[in-house]
Parts: structure tokens; C-alpha cells; sequence
């Protein structure tokens, strides 16, 4: 007893000196290579529970270290670091890069994660410090260039749409468009009116990363709705550690990079005067105006967003971030308004076996528009040689073209600067859309996990179209017999709500036994979409009583979905799932649909023989196979049969009374899924400790019972056209991916990555046809009437240019109206058209590098695009001398193209518009973004760090084509609203 009460009176007195001996330990975390602080980063005292993480800054605090402590420094992608306390009071710790642990990045795939080296079919991640630069209005900018099969083509208009085909597209005429699931939630693809797109909503700073599933094995869980690929976006959440603000800005100045090729006034007034008759020189002004000039001007865009984030007490990570982009059109009154705010709360509960993701997002959008084909077409064509502004005009003071008794003449084209001046179509939109995940681990059973998803999208538009009582396009007869003309303006107002409900549910179960992990996951998808609103509708009176609103019938999506994976050793690598999928848009007996998908994975360099191997740090072979179905088509309800109510301008009349009109409406009872198979065949690849790494991957996929709106045989169906499956085609190629550190030192590191795409796709079938048939024409041209350009035929790629052969004299030169007699029956008619290229490039390729050096950065990204094709329909439609000189009451401006031709008039009608001649190779080069940044880090700030940036947006384009722009998406080069050369000045700040 004795010596217990020793040991305690020794252990009383000591007690305190251990106390006093409890020290603080502070300091920073540093990139070993960039010297940039790392936020984040678990500083814990090896064998405890005392640890700490970074703040923003990479500064930490750790209380409670005793002399003797082995201080553990770890951050992802990154190699540990251990530091023995001893007396120091500040430290600078240095992490350097562990290639192996990026192998570890965790990526995201159908309804689950997987890390990286363990992923068996073919997807690729962008994270955020790989987006593109430069001043990114919507989210697709961020990855144009970067992922090998993922094409990104946006528009010039502010706010523009970007379609975006992953390896092609799968479908002829039903959606091509990818699914984009957004923290979560399955998007809607549809867009409402007043609107530009989908993403447009969101602010490019709140994206944390992109992961695109491109092959059928990948994407086939998400089935019904996979058949164009998977883009998985993730916005950026709150983490442990202090709280920190990070504030960026963007400032831009557009200008508009090129212009059409037409003829300046006085180039237009020689040719008037040599080939015009007496009555169209007299018509001629003595203005010099370039009208394109006078449409397109210099606009100044701003983009801030702030964002604050970290854990709220020490416990609840959050994210806060507020933004506001404003887009100015180089188009006169065209702009993108957008103001964004965004909330992700990321609580952990019951010893973290509840973890609770929740993100709320709200948007505000302002678009002013321009029916800017018509404008953009009339700046092209009006006659340079008359002035924009007319003394004693009634039509707001502008010049336009009238005919002899002052009327208004309808067929010259009106003046496109009062058009843009005169005509307001303005609208506005809110977006609310959020999501809430709850992710249990049972505390009883900790191998398997429950996951509930629920989100909602609810998108609302409102716009209207004015336009001013003195527009001459306002003016319409008085009546057919008078002759008199009134000008009553217009009026035009519309509404638009969608709405989209998800509900995921599903189990999760994850084991390791011995060499064996197996990874289970089973669930069910509900999803709606629905509409409500009214169409334009036309009246002199804003204030007028709105029509009665229209509900859309509703679109229902339910699913069931599981997915096996098993590994063995880490070398072999198994995944199987399925999916059955139902949608309202078919019958019953065609409304279900089963999509399966598999793939198989050999991590050759975890074989024995690949141990002491020192130039592959990675080596992984796969093998893949999925069938993804598609039933988006804008036909809701094709399947059954419908009467509908005509409207006013349908009625009986029967003595002095209206009497509303049913009509029967066409329909198809066998409209059915399309179906997508697809083969993957890839190598992922990692030499000499990852510095150099990439994948190649050979793609097959065919559609079968394509969805497309055909036109019907007379008498086969109450309609002229409608949706049918009607055939099959096919898509193969490769993609090949390389990314290298070619120089990583201390003060130097420089970075490249290429990827290149090939593409080969054919029609296979079309199904049942008549004798003759030549193929569904598509391509709507200006130009003659009518006319298409375009032809989905079997044996040939899709939308595949339908022209006739031009004959050339000894000079090269088009011969006017001479064509080859292609079947060679003496008569060139439309049999003589034939199929000669198609708008989808052959190869395409990307590139980027970005050099650091000390607090220098610069990055340049570029891309190219092999065997492409563009109809020039500007200079089929407007380069010829016919088309200046058609009327003797009025003049149209014409390409320099006619220089080139010498074509006078229309010749057989319609073929002139149709010859090869204008099928040109729009094959390209093109320098993105080149952009230059400087740091001054916390070094000389103290408190913060601050980061500037100067760059240019569509730098260089380098192409043999000579219009306009050789990147079309339709293949067609109409009136487009021409991509600007942006000039960016940016600034980052981090608290």
C-alpha cells in the first residue's frame, strides 16, 4: 500500500511538469514544386487523435505536441511527410507529387465511385486546375478540346448553346445530345423559351470537375438515357479547416474577328454601272457604308463571382458562392445577363457512418436576342452604296427600299440597323434547382451502405418580342383591295415553366475477401418532366389578356438498376450491370427496355513479372461491351391516338355562329426504342513513374430501329411526316490521349497533353424503301425553294452532302450551269445528285501546355480539325450577279465569291444553288486560348495572395476555307453570329 501511495504522489507532482510540456506547433504546407500554399492538407501527431487541416493559405496550428511527437503531413496525390517535434515553433513542410497516389484519384461513375486504376471502362476527368482559360461564359468552354472523342462546338452569340457529341452522336434524328447529371441530378436536355441552355445557368467557377463515361460499358447503368455518353458534373464543395475566400474577376473585350467578303461601294457601283440597266444606276447612293460594321461593335464583358467556404464551428463544411456575369453581344442589343448563387452544406453524423450532401443553386438570367440570321443576312446584302439614315423616312428616320407608289416593297431585304434598333426581344429567367444525398453506413453491418438521392430542376422563362409602330416591318395592307398600308407594330409574349423531379435510391455493399473485392449496388430511378406555359401570340396591346396556358404531357422515366464488380489481386478486374428502363413516350407493349453493359480489366504492371520493371508505372488493358437505349424525341405521346380542337382560324361557320373543328391527329403505335451497342477496346498507360501517361481506346458502336420524323407515303397515315424507327448506323474509330511533365523541377515545371479523335460513320440501313429511293434529305438551304443539301442514304456517312458534280473549264473556273451526267442518260436532272462529303471531321485534335516558371504561368490551348466540310450557302446564296441586280426598284450587295465564278444567273432553276462547287473543305487550326498569369503570393501579402492574368480568346484560325468560319456545327455556313477575339484581364484573390 506503501508503494502505491508513492506512485501516486510521484505521478500528483509530475503531472504538471508534463502539462507545462504540452507545446503549439504552427507553419505552412507548401507544393514542393509551384512553392503555392496547399490548403487541405491532415497535420496529425502520429498514433492520437490530435490532428488539424490547412487553411486556404496552408497555414495550421497544431495544440498539444509534446517533444519527441512524430507529426504526420498527408494530402491526396501527394507523398507523406513526417516531422519529429523537437523545440521548433513555426515550420515550412514541402509535399512533393506521389504518382502513384494520383493513380488513387477517386472518379465518378454511375451511381457510385471508383478509384482510377480500378475504373474498367473508358472515362476520362477534367478537374479544375485543367479547365481551359480565359473568359468561360458556360460550362462547356471549360473542357472544348481537352477529353480525345468529346467534341464541344459552341455558338457566337452571348450565352450561345454549345452542342457537345461524345464519339459522334448515336441517333440520325432523335436527341444526340449527352446526359448531364449535375451533383447528382439527371438534367433535362430540353431548354425553355427565352432561354440558351442547360448550362448556361451555371457559374464555370463553381465546377470542381468534369468525369465524361464515353463507352456503352460505362454509361449502360444509366440506360435509357446513355446512348450519346455521360457527363458527371461536381461542383465544389466545403471542407474541414478555417474558413476562406477566394474572389474572382474577368474582364473582357470582344471585337469581332473577321467578316464576310462582299463587295465595299465603290466595287459595287463599277459593277452596277458596267452590268446594271439605266434604271438600277439611277438608283444607286452616294453613301460608302459598310453594314457590317454598323451592326457589329466592341463589347466589354465582366465576369465576378466570391465564394467563401471551410467548416462552419469547426464541424459543418459549407460552400458559399455568389456570381454575376454580364456578356454584351458583338451584335448590337444582344446580350447574356446571369446571377448566380450557390450553397453545399457536407455534414458528417453518427461517427460519420451519416453523411448528408445537400447543394441548392439559384440563377437569374437576362437575354436580349435578335433574329440575328435575318440581320446578319441583310448586313451582308443591303446595297453599300445607300446611307443608314434617310431624311423625312417614316420609318424612324432609316432608308429602306420602297416601291414606285411608296409602299412598302416585300421582297429587298430591310435595313438591318433599324431591325436591330426597332425590333426588342427581351426575356428573362430564374432557375432553381438542388439536391439532397443521404449516404448511411450501417452501424451493424458497416459493409453496406444505403444512398438516397432526391433533387429537383425548376426552370421558368418569360420574354417578349416589341416592335416599334415606325418599323416598316410592322406595316401590312390595309386590306387586300385598297392598297393602303398601316403600321400597328406588334406584340408577342410568352411564358415557359419546366420542371424535373429525380429520386434515387439504391444499396451499396463493398468487401474484401482475401485476394477478392466485391463491390454490389442496387437500386431505382424515378424522374418527371413536365411543362406548362402559353406560345407567342400576337397583338398590338401589351396589356391584352393572356391566352389560356398550355400543359404539355407530362414525360415519366422509371428504372430499375444494378451493377457487379469484383477484383482480384488488383489485377483483374470485373464489372457486369443492368438496367430496365420505362418511358411514357411508348405503348405498353413497347414501353420497356433492357440495357446491359460489362467490361473486363488486366492491370498488367500488378503482375509479378511486371515487378521490377522501371518504364511502366502503368499498364492496364480493357475490354468492353454495352447496349444504352434512346427515346428522347419531341414527339410526348406518338402512340396514341388523339383528337384535337382547331383554333380560331379552323372554325365552321354556320349562320352566325363559330363552331370549334376536331381533327383526327396521325400517330404510330409501334414507335419503339433505339438501341445502341457499342465495343471498347482500351490501354491505359503510365511510363517512367507516371511522368508520361495517356490511353488509346478503339470504339465500335452500331443504332438500331433509329427514331426518325420520315415523311409518310400518301394514304399511309393521317399526316405527311411523323416518328418511325426506321433503320441503323454505325460509328467506329479510335482515340489516343498523352500527357507529360517534360520538365518538373523546383522553379520550372512544364506540362503538355495531346489527344486525338477518328471518326468513320455510315448509314447501314434505312429500312422499308420504294424503288428510286434515294434517302431522307435533310440540310434546309436559303436559296430557290425548298431546297436541301443534305442525305441520309445507305452505304454513305451521315448528313452526307447531296450536290451535283460542277464541270470546270481549262482555267479551273465553275462553268455556269454545266453539270455531269452522272447516270449518264442525257439529261442532268435530280438523279444526277450525288453523295460527296459530310460535315463530320475525320480527325480531331487537341493540345495543350502550360509552363510554370517561379511565379510565372502561361497556357495556350489549341485544336485542329481534319476532313471537315462546309456548304458555303452565303456564297451560293448571295454570289452572284443576279442577286445584286434582280428588280430594277432595288439593289443587293453580293460575295467577292463572284469574282471567283462569274456566275450570272439562276440557272435550271434550283441546281446552281446545289453544285459541289460550294462544298468546301473547312478543315482547321486553331489556337483557343494563350493566356500569361503572375502570383504574388502570402510571401509579400501576408494575409493573402493575389494572382493576375491577361489572354486572348479565339486567338488564330488557320484554314484554306475563306468564309466566315470553318467551325460549323450543321455543316452549313448561313448567316452566322460570328465567334468574337476576346481580350481577358483577370484577377484572383485568395484570403
Amino acid at each position: 500500500m506503501k508503494t502505491i501511495y508513492t506512485k501516486l504522489l510521484l505521478l500528483f507532482l509530475i503531472l504538471p511538469f508534463s502539462v507545462l510540456a504540452q507545446n503549439s506547433l504552427g507553419g505552412t504546407v507548401l507544393d514542393k514544386v509551384s512553392k503555392q500554399p496547399l490548403p487541405g492538407v491532415n497535420v496529425n501527431v502520429e498514433g492520437t487523435t490530435n490532428g488539424v487541416s490547412t487553411d486556404f493559405d496552408g497555414n495550421f496550428k497544431l495544440p498539444n505536441v509534446k517533444k519527441g511527437d512524430k507529426i504526420v503531413f498527408s494530402f491526396m496525390g501527394y507523398k507523406n511527410s513526417v516531422v519529429v517535434f523537437g523545440t521548433q515553433k513555426n515550420l515550412i513542410v514541402s509535399l512533393e507529387e506521389d504518382s502513384n497516389q494520383l493513380q488513387e484519384v477517386v472518379v465518378q461513375v454511375g451511381y457510385g465511385s471508383v478509384k482510377k486504376k480500378d475504373a474498367t471502362g473508358s472515362v476520362s476527368v477534367i478537374k479544375a486546375e485543367d479547365f481551359n482559360k480565359g473568359p468561360n461564359v458556360t460550362a462547356e468552354s471549360l473542357i472544348n478540346g481537352r477529353v480525345a472523342g468529346v467534341n464541344v462546338t459552341g455558338g457566337g452569340s452571348p450565352g450561345a448553346k454549345a452542342d457537345i457529341r461524345i464519339r459522334g452522336g448515336s441517333s440520325l434524328n432523335a436527341s444526340n445530345e449527352p446526359l448531364i447529371i449535375l451533383d447528382g441530378l439527371p438534367m433535362s436536355n430540353a431548354v425553355p423559351s427565352g432561354a440558351t441552355s442547360i448550362l448556361s445557368t451555371i457559374d464555370p467557377n463553381d465546377i470542381e470537375s468534369f468525369t465524361v463515361l464515353k463507352d456503352a460499358s460505362a454509361a449502360a447503368i444509366y440506360g435509357s438515357r446513355a446512348a450519346n455518353g455521360v457527363i458527371v458534373i461536381t461542383t465544389k464543395k466545403g471542407a474541414k479547416g478555417a474558413m476562406k475566400v477566394a474572389f474572382n474577376s474577368q474582364v473582357g473585350i470582344s471585337k469581332l474577328a473577321d467578316k464576310v467578303d462582299v463587295l465595299d461601294a465603290n466595287q459595287f457601283r463599277a459593277l452596277v454601272n458596267e452590268k446594271g440597266n439605266t434604271a438600277q444606276k439611277s438608283i444607286l447612293g452616294t453613301a460608302n457604308t459598310d453594314w457590317q460594321d454598323e451592326i457589329f461593335s466592341t463589347a466589354i464583358t465582366t465576369n465576378n463571382n466570391i465564394s467563401v467556404s471551410g467548416a462552419l464551428f469547426n464541424k459543418l463544411p459549407v460552400r458559399l458562392s455568389v456570381g454575376h456575369t454580364t456578356t454584351p453581344g458583338i451584335l448590337n442589343n444582344t446580350s447574356f445577363e446571369r446571377t448566380t448563387t450557390s450553397i453545399a452544406l457536407n455534414p458528417t453524423f453518427f461517427d460519420n457512418h451519416l453523411k448528408v450532401d445537400i447543394s441548392g443553386n439559384l440563377s437569374f438570367g437576362k437575354n436580349e436576342f435578335q433574329d440575328e440570321k435575318k440581320v446578319i443576312g441583310s448586313a451582308i446584302s443591303f446595297d453599300p452604296t445607300q446611307s443608314v439614315y434617310q431624311t423625312g423616312s417614316r420609318y424612324g428616320g432609316y432608308f429602306e427600299w420602297l416601291e414606285a407608289n411608296g409602299n412598302v416593297a416585300l421582297l429587298p431585304a430591310k435595313n438591318p440597323v433599324a431591325m436591330l434598333n426597332q425590333i426588342e426581344n427581351r426575356a428573362t429567367s430564374t432557375r432553381k434547382w438542388g439536391n439532397i444525398r443521404l449516404d448511411y453506413k450501417f452501424h451493424f453491418f458497416e459493409d453496406l451502405r444505403f444512398i438516397a438521392e432526391a433533387g429537383i430542376d425548376r426552370f421558368d422563362s418569360n420574354g417578349f418580342i416589341k416592335v416599334s409602330d415606325q418599323s416598316i416591318t410592322g406595316y401590312q395592307p390595309k386590306s387586300f383591295s385598297s392598297g393602303e398600308w398601316v403600321n400597328l407594330g406588334g406584340y408577342s409574349h410568352y411564358t415557359d415553366a419546366r420542371e424535373n423531379k429525380n429520386l434515387n435510391t439504391y444499396f451499396n455493399y463493398i468487401k474484401e475477401i482475401g485476394k477478392f473485392k466485391v463491390d454490389v449496388t442496387a437500386g431505382y430511378n424515378y424522374q418527371l418532366f413536365s411543362r406548362v406555359g402559353f406560345d407567342s401570340f400576337q397583338t398590338v396591346d401589351p396589356s391584352a389578356k393572356d391566352p389560356d396556358v398550355i400543359t404539355d404531357p407530362d414525360i415519366n422515366l422509371q428504372s430499375y438498376f444494378g451493377r457487379f464488380n469484383i477484383g482480384y489481386d488488383g489485377r483483374y478486374l470485373l464489372t457486369i450491370n443492368h438496367r430496365r428502363d420505362g418511358t411514357s413516350r411508348f405503348s405498353e407493349d413497347n414501353r420497356w427496355g433492357n440495357f446491359s453493359g460489362a467490361a473486363f480489366a488486366w492491370n498488367i504492371t500488378n503482375e509479378s513479372f511486371m515487378k521490377d520493371n522501371k518504364t511502366f508505372s502503368n499498364l492496364k488493358l480493357r475490354l468492353g461491351y454495352g447496349v444504352t437505349g434512346q427515346q428522347d424525341i419531341t414527339a410526348s405521346y406518338d402512340y396514341l391516338r388523339r383528337v384535337t380542337l382547331g383554333t380560331t382560324n379552323s372554325q365552321y361557320i354556320f349562320g352566325n355562329t363559330a363552331y370549334t373543328v376536331a381533327k383526327i391527329e396521325g400517330f404510330n403505335p409501334n414507335i419503339k426504342w433505339e438501341q445502341t451497342k457499342e465495343l471498347n477496346i482500351g490501354l491505359d498507360y503510365g511510363l517512367f513513374d507516371n511522368r508520361v501517361s495517356g490511353s488509346l481506346n478503339y470504339f465500335h458502336k452500331k443504332s438500331d430501329d433509329l427514331l426518325a420524323s420520315i415523311a409518310y407515303p400518301d394514304g399511309a397515315n393521317l399526316r405527311n411526316e411523323g416518328f418511325a424507327n426506321i433503320g441503323s448506323f454505325s460509328t467506329k474509330g479510335f482515340e489516343f490521349s498523352i500527357e507529360s511533365d517534360i520538365i518538373k523541377t523546383d522553379n520550372l515545371k512544364w506540362n503538355v497533353a495531346f489527344n486525338t479523335t477518328h471518326l468513320d460513320q455510315t448509314v447501314d440501313d434505312l429500312g422499308i424503301t420504294v424503288p428510286g429511293f434515294q434517302g431522307y434529305t435533310t440540310g434546309d438551304i436559303n436559296g430557290g425553294s425548298n431546297n436541301k443539301i443534305q442525305i441520309n442514304t445507305v452505304g454513305y456517312a451521315p448528313r452526307s452532302f447531296y450536290v451535283y458534280e460542277q464541270i470546270y473549264d481549262a482555267n479551273h473556273k465553275p462553268i455556269q450551269g454545266s453539270y455531269v451526267d452522272r447516270n449518264k442518260d442525257g439529261v442532268v436532272d435530280n438523279l444526277d445528285r450525288y453523295r460527296y462529303k459530310s460535315p463530320t471531321a475525320d480527325y480531331t485534335f487537341g493540345f495543350t501546355t502550360a509552363l510554370n516558371y517561379k511565379k510565372f504561368d502561361f497556357s495556350m490551348n489549341w485544336r485542329a480539325s481534319v476532313g471537315n466540310y462546309v456548304f458555303d450557302n452565303i456564297s451560293s446564296d448571295k454570289g452572284y450577279l443576279q442577286a445584286a441586280l434582280r428588280r430594277d426598284t432595288d439593289l443587293a450587295n453580293i460575295t467577292t465569291d463572284y469574282y471567283n465564278t462569274g456566275f450570272d444567273f439562276e440557272d435550271n432553276g434550283t441546281s446552281r444553288y446545289l453544285s459541289d462547287y460550294f462544298v468546301k473543305d473547312a478543315s482547321f487550326i486553331k489556337l483557343d486560348n494563350v493566356t500569361v498569369g503572375y502570383t504574388l503570393d502570402k510571401s509579400l501579402l501576408k494575409t493573402f495572395s493575389l494572382h493576375f492574368t491577361a489572354g486572348i480568346q479565339n486567338a488564330l484560325i488557320i484554314s484554306k476555307y475563306k468564309g466566315l468560319d470553318p467551325e460549323i456545327f450543321s455543316g452549313i455556313d448561313g448567316n452566322i453570329y460570328p465567334r468574337a477575339r476576346t481580350y481577358v484581364f483577370g484577377l484572383n484573390a485568395n484570403f
